[in-house]
């Protein structure tokens, strides 16, 4: 990847630590692979650390879980789709290119639905006309996260990583919409009832 100067470092940057603050949410892993499969050192280096932090937090819940058996019998689950998953991708698909695309697009639809997935509980802010169960500092991470990575796709014209991440930017001025047309200030018979 050729250096494009100061804006490209800042895109750069902001991709890395806006998406490691995003972590503790947990993001979908398949871009390491997609990132070491394409050579893109901010992809492997943020989705390493990704992918080690996510370990820390299965161990902790773990740890700490009363009811073990379901828990690991989910994670052992999610193994399974992940060594399928990985077949799929390095022994079905021989070819490195089309392996790529594939992966890309994998990985696409997985951020897009995540991105998408808030917008489950518009219903009940609009219902309860509370947005209590929305999280205002994850929309704003969510923004700024969204936003990095459309910019570091655009730059490295990629639309896997640019149209999957736009979604994250729409989703979060919806949020940003519904605060500002549900303020907390409204919710505060909810906050009386609890203390």
């Amino acid at each position: 990847m050729e250096a494009g100067g100061f804006l490209d470092s800042l895109i750069y940057g902001a991709c890395v630590v806006f998406t490691l603050g995003m972590f503790s949410a947990g993001l979908n892993l398949g871009w390491l692979s997609y990132g070491a499969l394409k050579g893109d050192g901010i992809l492997i280096v943020v989705n390493t650390v990704g992918a080690a932090l996510q370990t820390l937090y299965i161990l902790a819940y773990l740890h700490y879980c009363p009811r073990k058996r379901v828990v690991l019998l989910q994670t052992a689950t999610l193994l399974g789709v992940l060594l399928l998953g990985y077949g799929y991708f390095w022994l079905l698909v021989p070819n490195p290119e089309a392996r790529l695309q594939q992966l890309g697009l994998f990985c696409s639809v997985f951020t897009i639905s995540m991105y998408l997935s808030p917008l489950a509980d518009l219903a009940k802010v609009i219902q309860t006309k509370s947005t209590q169960c929305l999280s205002y500092p994850l929309t704003i991470a969510t923004l700024l996260t969204s936003a990095s990575w459309c910019l570091y796709g655009f730059r490295l014209r990629d639309p896997y990583i640019m149209v999957s991440n736009f979604p994250g930017i729409v989703t979060s001025f919806i949020r940003f919409w519904l605060f500002w047309k549900y303020p907390q200030e409204q919710d505060r018979n909810y906050w009386l009832l609890q203390t």
